[in-house]
């Protein structure tokens, strides 16, 4: 059911979820790049919590482009999130989910690093089917659909393996956002042979690992807008995923954390054991 329906829904239509999360960059995003004026950042739970006028405008454009596309479907975005927590609950519900993080690296794009992505993935019954992931100012745009591989600006995606013995490196959560109890599981990364890293656009984070050039992920939160694309992204280059409690990511929630992305199986098992502590 799930080859049929990916057919049916989106066919050919790839290109034009492409050209919409372009449009939307094109007219909301970029033109207030490296603009913004004080009164168009607010703070949202705190001074590393930011929403500009930028995140809130390309997420009612896509809003609306992208169900257009899709008629009856709904669209869980972050803005939307915090304004109604509620409508989280649509990842759980019959009607294919549109998941967008607007502008995945807020805090990047405030400083006019060019570091940002908006994420885009499309759901059903909680099983991820497509995804896009875009940086505007970087222009590179990956694309990954279900069963069907991965792409970057057009051209096949793959994570690869690590070098037997070379250092693997972890783009994982800062300690300073974590629970008591993920703290001491990020700990676990610092040893012989890992190199961790605060990550930045988790997005851009998932790309990585998908093009090979970082070993994984280790994240302690699991929002779904941030994670839906570059999991299936990540998957479909040849790459996997997994929970601490051994289980793969699923993006309604309830996952055991911090929960690990990785070039290939082996890299996952090793960065999963280091957050258990064995």
């Amino acid at each position: 059911m799930t080859e049929d329906f990916i057919e049916h829904v989106l066919g050919g239509r790839t290109t034009e979820v492409e050209e919409a999360v372009r449009k939307a960059a094109a007219v909301e995003i970029m033109p207030r790049f490296r603009q913004l004026a004080a009164h168009d950042i607010v703070e949202k739970n705190g001074p590393h919590d930011l929403v500009t006028v930028a995140d809130r405008a390309a997420e009612t454009h896509l809003t609306a482009s992208l169900t257009a596309l899709l008629p009856g479907s709904v669209v869980v975005g972050e803005e939307a999130v915090h304004a109604d927590p509620t409508v989280y609950e649509a990842l759980r519900g019959d009607a294919p989910v549109w998941i967008v993080d607007p502008v995945d690296g807020t805090r990047q794009f405030v400083h006019g690093d060019p570091a940002f992505c908006t994420l885009v993935a499309l759901a059903r019954h909680g099983e991820l089917l497509a995804s896009w992931t875009f940086a505007p100012a970087l222009d590179e745009l990956a694309v990954a659909v279900r069963g069907r591989g991965a792409t970057l600006n057009g051209r096949p995606l793959h994570s690869g393996s690590p070098e037997p013995g070379a250092v693997l490196r972890v783009a994982a959560s800062h300690p300073d956002y974590t629970t008591p109890e993920q703290k001491h599981a990020l700990l676990g990364l610092d040893t012989e042979g890992v190199a961790p890293r605060p990550c930045g656009s988790a997005g851009l984070e998932y790309l990585a690992v998908a093009r090979g050039t970082l070993e994984a992920t280790a994240f302690s939160w699991e929002y779904a807008w941030d994670h839906a694309a570059g999991l299936l992204l990540v998957t479909e280059a040849g790459g996997t995923h997994t929970t601490v409690a051994g289980e793969p990511f699923h993006i309604t929630g309830g996952n055991a954390l911090p929960f690990t992305a990785a070039r290939d199986t082996a890299t996952a098992d090793r960065v999963r054991a280091l957050l258990r502590g064995r």
